[in-house]
């Protein structure tokens, strides 16, 4: 019984080829893009992200990549001749400031750039960053009692006024662990935090927990305060991604302003 061979011109070879070069490039650049997008949401500024993931692109093996990034998403397109030119985007939801988990990414980039790691190799040291756990609750708590208790006497509040703002900091850590629980938007959060911390403080002076409303307050406010949004908008300008910086600058402003109105609001009843 004969059996009909189909035998594969060179042209039919080379496509082959190139729609597998494109398969393990699109991996990559997922990978890449993963590695990226946790990068943005740690607290990484724009500048860095899109050398990172440049840098990591053509490690990988891409002739050239372009890569555009503002606060909420990414978008990369790599050429090879190997594979043509392939385009990926990544939408980026909301930002948990971890500047540890920054570095480790940062460390992970470098040795992918320097040793060349196969994609599952990536895969696996990224599985591991990501399953880094953060500082223990205590320890969090601890500092956010030495961090508004010691604004509060920097600012000129007294003893009792910095027991009382710690107090108030170990309250308002508790809150914000909830609400990031739920996901809610970090403008609600700001404005819950800062309505509670408010009405906390002239609580506690009211009850002779303290001196000064405005003294426990302010080291409340300085616990709520985006300062490393406000510092990556300026650097994003700067370094020249003016549309992500101007982002950033109106995004901080605007939570600053809602921290604010909170504290205002409740400190109007006082």
């Amino acid at each position: 019984m004969e059996q009909d061979f189909h035998y594969f011109s060179p042209e039919e070879l080379q496509q082959l080829a190139r729609l597998e070069a494109a398969g393990q490039a699109n991996e990559y650049l997922y990978q890449v893009l993963e590695i990226g997008q946790d990068m943005l949401q740690c607290g990484g500024e724009v500048s860095r992200v899109e050398d990172s993931i440049r840098r990591l692109c053509l490690a990988f093996g891409a002739e050239r990549a372009d890569v555009f990034t503002i606060t909420s998403s990414i978008v990369v397109t790599i050429y090879a001749h190997g594979f043509g030119a392939l385009t990926q985007t990544r939408r980026v939801m909301g930002t948990q400031y971890d500047l540890d988990r920054l570095e480790l990414l940062n460390q992970l980039s470098r040795r992918i750039c320097a040793q060349h790691l196969d994609l599952e190799e990536t895969r696996r040291e990224l599985a591991a960053i990501r399953a880094t756990p953060q500082y223990p609750f205590p320890v969090q708590l601890l500092t956010y009692v030495l961090v508004s208790s010691s604004f509060c006497v920097f600012f000129g509040g007294s003893a009792l006024d910095a027991a009382a703002s710690g107090i108030i900091g170990v309250v308002l850590k508790y809150l914000d662990r909830v609400i990031r629980r739920t996901e809610a938007n970090a403008f609600l959060s700001a404005l819950l935090c800062s309505c509670l911390g408010g009405l906390l403080a002239g609580l506690a002076v009211h009850n002779g927990l303290g001196d000064n409303v405005d003294m426990i307050s302010i080291g409340n406010i300085m616990l709520l305060i985006p300062g490393l949004a406000l510092t990556n908008s300026l650097r994003d300008m700067f370094s020249g991604n003016t549309i992500s910086g101007l982002m950033r600058f109106i995004e901080a402003i605007l939570l600053a302003l809602t921290i604010a109105l909170g504290f205002a609001m409740v400190l109007a009843l006082f």
